[in-house]
C-alpha cells in the first residue's frame, strides 16, 4: 500500500455496489463495515473478494460491530457499548471471534471495533473484565494471523495505551478516528498521537465539535469544518513513520455524504 493512500469507509453488504463506489471516487483503498454478524457468510465473503478484484480495491480492515443495545451518548453508552458491560460480553466475544474468522478466510488483514467506555481506573472490576474479554478476541485473531484494532474515542488515550500494554500481543493496533476523541470529549488527535502514535495502523478521517452538554456527544461535521487540526495530524503521522491509509468516514447517507467525501478527498490531497 502506498504511503498515506486515501481510502473510504463503506458497507459490507452489496459488495459490487460498494467497491464500485470506491473506484468511482478515484480511490483504491477502503474499510468495510458491518454490524450484522449473521451476514458474515461465505457467500458474502466471496462476493466481496470478487468485487475487490474487479474494481482493484484493497481492504485495509474489517470494521466489525456486534448485536445488542448501543446507545451513543454519555448516560447509557457506558452500559451498552462494547465489551465493558458484563451482560453483553459473552455473545460479543463470540461475534468478534467470528469477525476474525471471516477476515482470515477472505484475506482481510485485521478487524476493528469499539471495545466500549473503558474505565480510567485500572482497579475497576469492569476494566479487568473488559481487558480479559478483549484479550480473548485478540488471541483468537492472532492465531489466525489477523490484527485487532481499537477504534478510538470512548476511552482516554492513556487508558487505551494501558490496555494495549496489559494485553501485550503484537497483533494489537489502533484505528485513530480523528473526530471521536473530540466528539467524546476525551482529547484531541494531535496530542493523542504523542501517547499512542506508534500503535496507529489505520485512520478514520473525520471531523467534529466538542460536546456542549454532559449527555450528548459532540457533532460530526464535514472534514475541515470542525476542531481537528488535520495539517498537524498529517505532520505528526509522517514523523511517526506512518504509512497506512487515510480512510474517510462521513456518518450521513445519500448524495450529501458523497459530496462531503469528495470534498474530503480534495482537502487531503492538498495535505499529502
Amino acid at each position: 500500500m502506498s504511503k498515506l493512500e486515501i481510502g473510504v469507509l463503506v458497507g459490507l453488504g452489496g459488495a459490487e455496489e460498494e467497491m464500485k463506489k470506491v473506484a468511482d471516487l478515484g480511490l483504491r483503498c477502503c474499510q468495510v463495515c458491518s454490524w450484522n454478524p449473521s451476514s458474515w457468510t461465505d457467500d458474502v465473503g466471496r462476493q466481496l473478494t470478487a468485487a475487490r478484484k474487479k474494481h482493484g480495491v484493497k481492504v485495509s480492515t474489517f470494521w466489525a460491530g456486534y448485536t445488542g443495545p448501543c446507545a451513543w451518548n454519555f448516560s447509557q453508552g457506558p452500559g451498552t457499548i462494547g465489551l465493558v458491560p458484563p451482560e453483553h460480553r459473552e455473545h460479543r466475544v463470540a461475534e468478534l471471534k467470528a469477525a476474525g474468522d471471516f477476515a482470515a478466510k477472505f484475506k482481510l488483514p485485521s478487524i476493528t471495533t469499539h471495545v466500549g467506555f473503558l474505565p480510567e481506573d485500572p482497579a475497576d472490576a469492569k476494566y479487568a473484565g473488559a481487558v480479559e474479554a478483549i484479550a480473548e478476541v485478540a488471541r483468537h485473531c492472532d492465531s489466525l494471523g489477523v490484527g485487532f484494532l481499537f477504534e478510538t474515542g470512548q476511552e482516554t488515550p492513556v487508558t487505551l495505551l494501558r490496555t494495549i500494554e496489559r494485553i501485550g500481543l503484537k497483533n494489537l493496533g489502533i484505528n485513530l478516528d480523528t473526530a471521536n476523541l473530540i466528539l467524546y470529549g476525551k482529547g484531541n488527535p494531535v496530542d493523542a498521537l504523542d501517547v499512542f502514535g506508534r500503535y496507529v495502523r489505520d485512520l478514520h478521517v473525520k471531523d467534529g465539535l466538542f460536546p456542549t452538554d454532559g449527555e450528548h456527544l459532540g457533532r460530526e461535521v464535514p472534514v475541515g469544518e470542525g476542531k481537528v487540526d488535520f495539517p498537524a495530524v498529517i505532520t505528526r503521522l509522517k514523523a511517526l513513520g506512518y504509512t497506512g491509509p487515510l480512510t474517510i468516514e462521513r456518518e450521513i447517507s445519500g448524495t450529501q455524504q458523497i459530496a462531503d467525501i469528495k470534498q474530503a478527498i480534495a482537502f487531503l490531497k492538498k495535505l499529502i
